[in-house]
C-alpha cells in the first residue's frame, strides 16, 4: 500500500504527469491486490480556489500541452490523462526546441497557459474533478493519514463529510440545500484547517511544555476515532522524517522536491 499525503501541485514542471502515474499506480496495483491512495494537500485545494502564486513557469506550459493532447482525444479524456505519463516528455522536448525560453515579456504565453491551468484546476474542471477522488482525510486500518493534521473540531465535524464537502466543492457538485458547494472553511481554510495545521508538525513540539499539550490534543483526536497513529506531511523536516508523542505522530514531509525552497530533489 502507498499512501501520497497531498502537495504534487506548486512542485514544478511535471505535476500533470505526475498525477497520471499515481492513477497508472493504482490501477496496476490494484490488479496484484495492492493500492495506492492519496490525500489532498493545502497546494490542491490552492490550485482548484484559482489561487496560482506558486506555479512553475513550466506547470503552466504543460497544462496547454495537455489540453492540447486531450483534445487529440476527443471525448476520451481518461485515456488521455492515463497515457499522459508516456508521452509527457516528447511534448515537453518538442516545446522547448520549438518554443522561446519563458521570460516575463511572453504575455501570450502567460495568458495560455494561466487559461489551461484554469480550465482544468476550477471547480468542476477535469483535473478538479481527479482531485476530487481523493480526501483531505484517510484511514487505513487504525492509522490516520492528512497532510496538515486531525484534531479535535474536525472529528466533531465528522471526517466523512469534511471528505463529502470538499468532494463536491471540486466538483462543483449541488449541496443538500441545493446550492453550489463553498469552499469548505473547516478543511481548506485558515490555519487549524486540515490541509493548513501545522500543530503536530511544528519544530516547537520539541519543547517539553509544548510536546504535553500538543501530545494530549493528538491523544484526544486519535482515541475518539479509534486510531493508533497518524502521518502528516505540509511542513518539512530539516532533520528527516521523524515521530513524536510516543510514536503516535510521524512527520514524513522532506522537502524531496525541487519545488521546496529551491532543494534538491531526492
Amino acid at each position: 500500500v502507498l499512501v501520497q499525503l497531498g502537495d504534487i501541485l506548486d512542485r514544478g514542471e511535471d505535476e500533470i504527469a505526475i498525477m497520471s502515474l499515481l492513477r497508472s499506480l493504482s490501477m496496476q496495483a490494484e490488479i496484484y491486490g495492492g493500492a495506492v491512495f492519496q490525500v489532498n494537500g493545502n497546494h490542491e485545494t490552492m490550485n482548484v480556489d484559482g489561487d496560482f502564486r506558486f506555479v512553475d513557469h513550466g506547470a503552466f506550459e504543460e497544462a496547454e500541452d495537455f489540453m492540447e493532447y486531450c483534445n487529440l482525444h476527443g471525448s476520451d479524456w481518461k485515456t488521455a490523462f492515463i497515457e499522459w505519463i508516456k508521452v509527457c516528455g516528447e511534448w515537453k522536448a518538442r516545446r522547448k526546441m520549438t518554443s522561446s525560453r519563458w521570460n516575463n515579456w511572453s504575455f501570450t504565453k502567460i495568458q495560455k497557459g494561466s487559461r489551461a491551468r484554469s480550465l482544468l484546476f476550477r471547480p468542476g474542471g477535469q483535473l478538479a474533478c481527479e482531485l476530487a477522488c481523493h480526501g483531505v482525510v484517510l484511514k487505513v486500518n487504525d492509522w490516520i493519514f492528512c497532510h496538515g493534521g486531525l484534531l479535535p473540531h474536525h472529528v466533531k465535524y465528522g471526517i466523512k463529510q469534511l471528505n463529502k464537502e470538499v468532494a463536491q466543492w471540486m466538483r462543483s457538485d449541488n449541496n443538500e440545500s441545493g446550492m453550489l458547494e463553498e469552499i469548505p472553511f473547516i478543511a481548506t481554510r485558515g490555519y487549524d484547517s486540515v490541509v493548513w495545521s501545522r500543530l503536530y508538525s511544528q519544530e516547537t513540539l520539541d519543547e517539553d511544555s509544548r510536546n504535553y499539550q500538543i501530545c494530549g490534543i493528538l491523544a484526544a483526536t486519535l482515541d475518539s476515532i479509534n486510531a493508533k497513529g497518524m502521518v502528516v506531511g505540509h511542513t518539512p523536516q530539516t532533520m528527516g522524517a521523524n515521530c513524536k508523542c510516543n510514536s503516535r505522530i510521524w512527520r514524513i514531509d522532506v522537502g524531496m522536491s525541487s519545488g521546496v525552497l529551491g532543494a534538491v530533489p531526492e
